[in-house]
């Protein structure tokens, strides 16, 4: 069901939890909730955004999960967490000394959970969080015991890779 303003509105106020086990093969990692996603409770939960249709045809997922499945990702040895707990309208909200935070913490959680690759979602967001300015997507040496990987995000936003070319990065983040 779709979330109502009101819905909306009350959104900012939560934190969606890490959908996170140890040992997992893969984590993904957003920059941060947006207000559709924390009202459902479920990562990656706007329409149009293209997480769950790329997990799918990169062949990570059997089939099209819903983001109310977020949970089952962690039986297929997939994870959820995002740099920025703090839920906004839009990730340009987020203040640099945030994302920056959220790098450490995110390194905590990894040496914790260690999962054998990270990828993040966003090569803005990275660059900021690791004060690497000039980076690229792909791999990016090692966050604690994981692989680090940088992908694109998936937000309808990102006009700049579609469905087909999120799957192919998707999948070669565990070839």
């Amino acid at each position: 069901m779709k979330p109502c303003a009101q819905e909306l509105v009350a959104a900012r106020e939560r934190v969606l939890p890490d959908v996170i086990a140890p040992g997992l093969r893969l984590l993904f990692v957003g920059i941060n909730p947006g207000l559709y996603s924390a009202a459902i409770g479920h990562h990656f939960g706007r329409p149009g955004n293209r997480f769950w249709p790329a997990l799918w045809r990169a062949g990570l997922t059997p089939r099209l999960y819903d983001p109310r499945e977020d949970r089952a990702l962690l039986e297929l040895g997939l994870g959820i967490t995002n740099l920025v707990a703090r839920t906004t309208a839009r990730a340009a909200e987020l203040e640099p000394e945030e994302v920056v935070a959220g790098a450490r913490t995110l390194a905590a959680k990894v040496e914790h959970f260690a999962p054998e690759v990270v990828a993040i979602l966003g090569i803005t967001s990275y660059r900021v969080a690791f004060g690497q300015p000039k980076a690229k997507l792909g791999w990016h040496g090692m966050l604690g015991p994981s692989r680090l990987h940088v992908l694109p995000n998936p937000s309808g936003l990102n006009a700049h890779h579609q469905l087909d070319a999120l799957a192919r990065l998707f999948r070669a983040v565990l070839a």
